[in-house]
């Protein structure tokens, strides 16, 4: 399935996501950005750079599980009123090959959502810049709805 057959939340709740996404420090630190809003899925790219490398030159650990930890959070999101939030419970990563590729693509995707608690599936992707696509780290993630405090 591509970005451009996949289904697109609402332009409120696109809204919201990015609206909340651009206040996070970290995702615009390390240069992210969100590539798909849908009902239940959220993607996140992130070019591969320098900056967020390790050593060797593959993409950080720390910074694919940021992408991918945001990516079911904002993935849980979309699925929330504007009173709610999510905050992440506990998440789990497995690096399966290094981070290697033109850009990372983060992968959220809701696989049980609930009133308090909703799982996610995570995944993220290095892409190669024919497209070539290879899955680096997948995990799973559990977030809590939280309502937003009165301003």
């Amino acid at each position: 399935m591509t970005e451009q057959t996949l289904e697109q939340a609402s332009p409120v709740v696109r809204r919201r996501v990015q609206d909340s996404f651009d206040l996070q420090g970290l995702m615009t630190h390390l240069g992210a950005r969100l590539t798909h809003i849908g009902p239940g899925r959220v993607h996140i790219a992130l070019p591969a750079r320098p900056e967020v490398t390790q050593q060797h030159g593959y993409v950080h650990a720390g910074a694919t599980s940021a992408i991918a930890d945001s990516a079911g959070g904002y993935a849980a999101l979309t699925l929330f009123d504007e009173d709610s939030e999510v905050l992440t419970v506990e998440y789990k990563i497995n690096l399966l090959a290094p981070a290697a590729g033109d850009h990372l693509e983060a992968i959220g995707t809701v696989i049980k959502p609930g009133r308090t608690l909703t799982v996610c599936q995570l995944e993220v992707y290095g892409v190669q810049i024919d497209g070539a696509r290879k899955l680096v780290a997948n995990g799973q993630q559990t977030l809590i709805r939280v309502i937003k405090p009165a301003q």
